[in-house]
């Protein structure tokens, strides 16, 4: 799967941010870093949502842009 990412600048380094997943974000000293914790990040997030919405009704919808 492929996520947007928003890497700003930030006095220890960078921060990341999954807008697509909120609350979902990290940082590292290096872009590379924080890229690399972001992913780490991003798996832990999907991780706890499969098991919030484990024996839920879940569907898919469409949305056009």
């Amino acid at each position: 799967m492929k996520y947007k990412v928003v890497l700003k600048r930030s006095k220890e380094g960078y921060s990341v941010s999954c807008p697509g997943l909120p609350g979902c974000w990290s940082q590292g000293k290096t872009k590379r870093e924080a890229l690399d914790h972001i992913q780490v990040a991003i798996r832990e997030y999907l991780e706890a949502i499969n098991k919030i919405t484990k024996g839920a009704e879940v569907r898919e919808v469409e949305v056009s842009v």
